[in-house]
């Protein structure tokens, strides 16, 4: 997109299986609450038939979204960024917040024809990160990653916002 006084812009499409900040956010998000029921079935259970099946459903999960994102989004997270005096704004380009309302929507209804709130609650938290807003007076913690060309900013306990940059902008971004 290009600089203007100043205000930086650019858009940019990161492979969500090959960026370590992802994969270090997956771990945490999907790794460890999955990690931690495995192990918890596969410890408690014995040798039980009903166990492994247990085992094989979870792995079934994890394939089958893997599948899902590798099919709808390409195995790409399409971001869009802008500094100005205000902060960082972080938004997920039009063409992938498209499929993002549509997938969260049908997550929101299937949740509540289910009757499980969780599962419609956790549509509506996705929805809710589409665009966000770090402001400057915010940010607590910078974490500059030179090698992949990635800036993590953290604000409050809950703010996190990670500036996925390509070799061209890295150098004016981590000086702004």
């Amino acid at each position: 997109m290009g600089k203007t006084p100043g205000k930086i812009q650019w858009r940019i499409s990161v492979p969500i299986y090959k960026n370590t900040a992802i994969w270090r956010q997956l771990g945490l998000a999907v790794g460890i609450p999955f990690g931690l029921v495995t192990l918890v079935i596969a410890l408690s259970s014995g040798k039980s038939a009903y166990a492994l099946y247990g085992l094989g459903l979870i792995a079934a999960l994890l394939f089958f979204t893997w599948l899902f994102i590798m099919a709808v989004y390409r195995g790409k997270y399409e971001a869009e960024f802008v500094l100005d005096d205000k902060g960082v704004l972080c938004r997920t380009q039009a063409k992938q917040a498209k499929k993002n309302r549509i997938t969260n929507a049908l997550t929101i209804v299937l949740g509540l024809l289910s009757g499980k709130p969780a599962v419609a609650g956790a549509g509506m938290l996705a929805q809710s990160r589409q665009e966000t807003l770090l402001k400057w007076k915010c940010v607590t913690k910078v974490n500059y990653k030179p090698k992949s060309h990635t800036i993590l900013l953290r604000g409050g306990w809950t703010e996190q916002v990670a500036l996925f940059c390509t070799e061209d902008n890295y150098a004016p971004v981590e000086c702004e």
